[in-house]
């Protein structure tokens, strides 16, 4: 056995490997859509509060106004970081780190929404939040990819 049968270059093998490599299949296509719908959901939701004032955000939440411009402003780079690094292939691991961050910010999103209003409005952020958890994982761990 040669050394490249050993390590799987140029075999079957290596060529599995390097497919999940770069994160092909059906997982894959899986993967994108949900990064797209969540990175869309989230910078809506960014622009959104960014575009209101701080008096109509103060009344439409018991948050602070600046807390939810904050929050506005990490979703939006949430959403970018859930497509940019990916699709470039330029600091790839950064869009597992940005779909946790944005589980981060649902888990926040779901506690305060039960806090404050009827627990049926709790269902929209709780599956977003799970959306973006599987994306996390999916990148990390089901479809690793290396920096370029």
């Amino acid at each position: 056995m040669s050394n490249t049968d050993r390590i799987g270059v140029g075999t079957e093998a290596g060529a599995k490997g390097r497919e999940r490599g770069r994160g092909g299949g059906a997982l894959n296509a899986i993967l994108w859509i949900l990064q797209v719908l969540v990175a869309l959901v989230f910078l809506y939701a960014g622009w959104a509060k960014l575009s209101m004032p701080l008096e109509a955000l103060a009344k439409v939440s018991p948050l602070p106004g600046l807390f939810l411009k904050f929050i506005a402003v990490c979703e939006a780079l949430g959403a970018i970081g859930l497509i940019v690094p990916w699709l470039t292939g330029i600091r790839p691991g950064l869009t597992p780190l940005a779909a946790a961050g944005l589980v981060i910010i649902m888990v926040g999103a779901v506690i305060s929404t039960l806090a404050t209003m009827p627990a049926s409005w709790a269902v929209l952020p709780l599956l977003v939040g799970i959306a973006a958890a599987f994306i996390a994982y999916g990148r990390w761990r089901l479809t690793p990819r290396r920096s370029r």
